[in-house]
């Protein structure tokens, strides 16, 4: 049976475009599904501590550096423990949700979901899939104004998942109904 982490991001948690779209994904690709919510559970900022301990060889670790990593070590093993990410990706600004950056800040981490090689940078979490559900008032997804989508198809293939399909209900400020019902056919044609 398939294993789901469906990410919303979205900071409304009623009438949000995005969180209808993964739900809808996610019942289409069928499987357990893990959710994570967060707008209902804030991360952390990177600080000066987690840095120092996210850099702390494994087995030099005190207690406190352990604790302080224990959230991305949560997060990363939801990701490690899941064959489709099925994440919300509402445009704001131009850009991706302040939530969903702190989120990539958390499971990018060198040795654990990355490594580096002579060859540069190479991704660890390989054999996974994602979807993402786009939603903007007025930006075209893949547009020269379109600073999230690209990032976050970098930063999954950064870690090694590069089965990424867009699902795309941009630019709703004009014509949402026509925008979202060609959204739910792209879910409809997605495979399972």
């Amino acid at each position: 049976m398939s294993h789901i982490l469906q990410i919303d991001a979205s900071a409304r948690t009623e009438g949000s475009v995005t969180r209808d779209l993964t739900r809808q994904i996610a019942a289409r690709l069928g499987g357990t599904v893990d959710h994570l919510d967060l707008a209902a559970t804030p991360l952390p900022q990177l600080t000066e501590d987690w840095v120092g301990a996210n850099f702390t060889p494994v087995g030099d670790r005190t207690d406190a550096q352990k604790a302080v990593l224990s959230q991305s070590d949560d997060l990363i093993a939801r990701v490690q423990a899941a064959d489709t990410l099925v994440i919300g990706l509402p445009i704001y600004n131009f850009g991706l949700p302040s939530a969903l950056k702190a989120w990539i800040d958390l499971i990018a981490r060198a040795g654990v979901t990355f490594s580096y090689s002579p060859d540069g940078p190479k991704g660890l979490l390989t054999g996974k899939r994602a979807v993402i559900a786009v939603a903007s008032g007025g930006t075209p997804v893949d547009s020269e104004i379109d600073y999230a989508t690209p990032y976050l198809r970098h930063a999954l293939g950064f870690i090694g998942i590069h089965d990424v399909t867009v699902i795309a209900a941009d630019a709703l400020g004009s014509d949402s109904d026509t925008k979202l019902a060609a959204a739910t056919g792209q879910i409809e044609a997605l495979a399972a």
